[in-house]
């Protein structure tokens, strides 16, 4: 019997995992379903491809990575296509995120050997006879559980990395978009032919247990705070360490010398582009009361002004078809407990589209404040000071990124944040800043992806120290006389017993 594809919610058909465009139904991928033992094959097979791999320095591996950075370049308009039909995001959008991954590429392509190769560290008197040596090693295989709301760019955002690192790569692509992942694998296999170095397995959430506990060295999660807790108990059965970008509810503060203009246009992207569905989108507004009324009018203009639809759109559909209930029920929720809607409201829910909604005076303990909307939603909530608007912006346990808007306070109040990232007088361009690492604190996770922090999470430091010279203070050998250490002892005052 065939399945009855419904759209947007992949299904299990004759051991393939089949995915369907949100918006149309159209079939977009279809893959075979890994088992256990396939997906501990896969990283069997990327042990072995992962040697070859380092074997060929950050030279080779450079070469390789800018050839793969070229390919995607060239097709941008391909596989935007594909990420437009297989998740509903509109094209425009898709191809700002693969412009963004494609620049990630290059960054940790050209700067692995500088951050990541071997050096000499100055080492101190005490041991001055010992010169120190640092270097990364590869960790061998590193497996990347993706999203499906950035399905390229955050993928890469570890694959890259960890394949400029040294490592092999097993991606488990989101279930919702595995299309997409396989075109990024096999496109990588055309400038990598020789092995597997990268490669992907498909299938719900049994198979992303099964990679934790497949034996890969490493492991990088994206998706759910929830489902971030489960990836970390199953790794812990090994002791395998993980790097985890759980859920947001990013804030955003405009302070009373805020640009308004600038301000509102930036709410709206940030909190609407991709229909909201972006882990550091901005999901809660806190205004000072002097800007308030003027900036609220602001934004409503703008987001009033976006287009929701299939195809040439502002605004795609909602991905996931279960998100709908989320997203109609924080707006219930926030007009219940006392809020308005200043544009959308409940009849801006309409599956599998959510149009653009401002919700304002939303009490903080309601639903739409405390928990991840994930649509095309903002609460703006009037605060005194940013003094108040720092405390509200703290008060939840997400920490991913954040917004600030103002002049003279402005970088005071972003470092005050608990989070990651932050921006300042702009919204989530430390996503596509290569040379910055990314991640969150909290129930947002921790690890860094991208920027120095990001290549250096996907390698081993190795110490080493090698003897140059007789010890003036021999102490770490059972040859030691009292006298060498009447000196050490007097050497250690004269130094440090001031």
């Amino acid at each position: 019997m065939t399945a009855v594809h419904v759209p947007g919610i992949p299904i299990i058909e004759a051991g393939q995992l089949v995915s369907t465009s949100p918006a149309t139904g159209v079939e977009a991928g279809r893959l075979p379903v890994a088992t256990d033992a396939d997906v501990r094959q896969a990283v069997d097979s990327a042990r072995v491809a992962g040697e070859w791999w380092a074997g060929l320095g950050f030279a080779g591996r450079r070469d390789r990575l800018l050839r793969w950075r070229a390919l995607l370049a060239k097709r941008i308009e391909q596989l935007a296509e594909v990420v437009h039909v297989e998740g509903g995001k509109p094209v425009a959008d898709a191809i700002v995120e693969i412009v963004t991954a494609i620049e990630h590429i290059d960054w940790a392509a050209r700067n692995a050997a500088r951050v990541l190769g071997p050096r000499r560290v100055r080492s101190r008197l005490i041991l001055a006879e010992f010169s120190g040596h640092l270097e990364y090693q590869p960790h061998g295989v590193v497996g990347v559980i993706g999203p499906w709301n950035y399905p390229v760019f955050t993928p890469i955002g570890s694959a890259a990395y960890a394949l400029a690192a040294g490592n092999a790569v097993v991606l488990k692509p989101s279930e919702y978009t595995p299309a997409v992942g396989q075109w990024l694998v096999d496109s990588f296999a055309e400038v990598v032919p020789e092995q597997q170095v990268f490669t992907a397995v498909h299938g719900l959430g049994d198979v992303g247990a099964a990679l934790c506990r497949s034996g890969v060295d490493k492991l990088a999660f994206t998706g759910s705070t929830a489902t971030a807790r489960k990836v970390m108990a199953a790794c812990a059965e090994t002791l395998t360490p993980v790097l985890i970008e759980g859920g947001g509810k990013d804030a955003m503060i405009v302070d009373s010398d805020a640009d308004l203009d600038a301000a509102a246009e930036a709410c709206v992207w940030g909190g609407m582009t991709n229909a909201g569905q972006t882990c550091i989108g901005i999901e809660r507004v806190y205004a000072v009361d002097s800007v308030f009324d003027t900036f609220v009018d602001k934004v409503v203009t703008r987001a009033g002004r976006l287009t929701v639809g299939a195809e040439g759109a502002d605004i795609g559909p909602i991905t996931m078809p279960k998100q709908v209930d989320v997203i109609r029920r924080h707006i219930d929720s926030a007009i219940a407990s006392g809020g308005r809607a200043a544009l959308g409201g409940p009849s801006a829910v309409q599956p599998p589209y959510v149009h653009p909604t401002v919700l304002v005076d939303v009490p903080e303990d309601s639903a739409a404040v405390q928990e991840e909307t994930f649509g095309p939603t903002l609460t703006i909530n009037r605060v005194r000071d940013a003094d108040e608007a720092v405390t509200r912006a703290n008060a939840l346990p997400y920490g991913l990124g954040g917004s600030v808007f103002g002049r003279r306070r402005a970088v005071a109040i972003a470092r005050r944040l608990r989070s990651g990232m932050a921006s300042v007088n702009s919204t989530l361009t430390f996503a596509g800043m290569s040379t910055l690492p990314f991640g969150g604190v909290g129930d947002s996770g921790f690890g860094r992806i991208h920027g120095e922090d990001g290549l250096r999470e996907f390698g081993r430091a190795k110490a080493i120290t090698r003897r140059r010279a007789r010890s003036l203070l021999p102490s770490m050998t059972f040859e030691r006389t009292p006298t060498d250490m009447a000196r050490l002892v007097k050497a250690i005052k004269v130094m440090y017993g001031r």
